[in-house]
């Protein structure tokens, strides 16, 4: 369906007029918003959450009751990952809001300086998660060539990538340090390929200086961190003038952040969870929806919304360990400047109401493992006031990730 606005309307207008033209038929969010007057303030109005999204899919199979028209109107669907809170949420679009959400990377490509005349390359399957289907197709229908990398090997992608001189790659931060680790084993040189660009997603590392240093030294190349979700669509980017944050598209989404766990507005600066409401994609919207993710509140009467920092990590991560709150991304930030560890583990064992917390690391290999764990531990005790043990293990042993790395679990002992 269209979205009944004018362009000249504030985005809270946007969403107040959009909210009205799906109550009708929209039974997810006519039973949320029984009680609630679209002219009441939206700070009133109720959260959306991925558990109730998820109860609606599986009381009213297979899709829930967020469509605001008929099935036979859609003709994209997608789904969550799962990887963050278990079973996957699909999504339906219609034509209309397919090219709403194409739009968006239209907002997202100037603010990143690709054109047209680049080569841009998608090193993973392409499976039904949202991720960057609807970057491939926004640039491909602007005329850019655009290269799919399923079903190859990472030496292969790697090779291919150089052999149609691709200037422009999208990955999770993950996956592109890993390819780093396999062109040097192979004996691939990227650093002086023709890259330029990588666009990264799907996990906090792009906003993590040390992180995004070490892809950037190992690639030649320039990392912008991107943030989106399949429920929501192509949010927020890092921008060529301003690398210090994630700069929301106000254009196409209204933005709060609350407290985490609690339902009030954090004060600019502090730490709280984004809400996300779409100013478009209507045929199934997202209206107050807790993202689960934490991000720095911004500056208030600025004319753009920037979340400074990008996304520091998910309200479900944080780990309480032995008095002390720890997001996982500040540990990441310590060891990705470790260049000698390639990768590394988070593993938290719980007895009763106690844990601890253990970290995997492992080194390159002839790396001294004792020397090196010693070392990240220090840097940990130094920079975050706790100890935490760090064992050294064999080099192959901690898995390798295409997509979402998972290096976060717990165990109960």
């Amino acid at each position: 369906m269209d979205e009944p606005r004018s362009s000249l309307e504030t985005p809270e207008a946007r969403l107040r007029s959009g909210l009205r033209a799906i109550l009708p038929t929209n039974r997810f969010y006519a039973t949320k918003f029984h009680a609630t007057n679209p002219a009441d303030p939206i700070s009133t109005w109720p959260f959306t959450t991925k558990a109730e999204l998820a109860d609606d899919q599986l009381t009213t199979p297979p899709y829930g009751t967020n469509q605001t028209c008929e099935r036979s109107e859609c003709s994209r669907l997608h789904q969550t990952s799962g990887t963050t809170t278990g079973k996957p949420l699909r999504w339906l679009d219609t034509p209309s809001d397919w090219n709403w959400l194409l739009g968006c990377w239209d907002w997202i490509y100037p603010k990143i300086g690709i054109t047209r005349s680049d080569v841009a390359f998608f090193p993973f399957s392409f499976g039904p998660f949202l991720g960057f289907w609807t970057g491939f197709e926004a640039l491909t229908r602007h005329g850019g060539l655009c290269l799919p990398g399923g079903g190859m090997s990472s030496t292969t992608r790697l090779r291919f990538a150089l052999e149609h001189h691709v200037t422009v790659m999208f990955a999770t931060p993950t996956y592109a340090m890993h390819l780093i680790e396999v062109a040097a084993k192979e004996g691939i040189d990227i650093a002086n390929s023709s890259v330029r660009t990588i666009v990264v997603a799907g996990e906090p590392g792009g906003g993590i200086a040390s992180t995004r240093a070490r892809i950037e030294a190992g690639w030649g190349a320039k990392v912008y961190d991107h943030y989106g979700m399949t429920e929501v669509g192509p949010v927020a980017v890092q921008t060529c003038d301003d690398d210090t944050g994630l700069t929301v598209n106000d254009t196409a989404f209204f933005t709060e952040v609350i407290k985490p766990g609690g339902h009030n507005a954090t004060a600019a600066g502090e730490i709280g969870e984004l809400v996300v409401s779409n100013l478009g994609r209507w045929g199934s919207p997202a209206i107050r929806y807790r993202t689960g993710d934490l991000v720095r509140a911004p500056e208030p009467g600025r004319t753009t919304t920037v979340l400074r920092g990008g996304i520091l990590g998910r309200v479900d991560d944080m780990i309480y360990v032995r008095g002390n709150n720890i997001f996982p991304s500040s540990i990441e930030s310590i060891i990705r400047r470790f260049d000698r560890v390639v990768e590394y583990r988070l593993r938290v064992e719980r007895s009763g109401s106690l844990a601890d917390l253990r970290i995997d690391i492992e080194p390159l290999p002839g790396v001294d493992g004792s020397q090196i764990s010693h070392a990240v531990a220090k840097a940990i005790q130094d920079e975050l006031l706790f100890r935490v043990e760090v064992i050294a293990v064999e080099p192959g042993t901690l898995p390798r990730h295409e997509m979402k790395a998972k290096r976060l679990i717990f165990v109960q002992t």
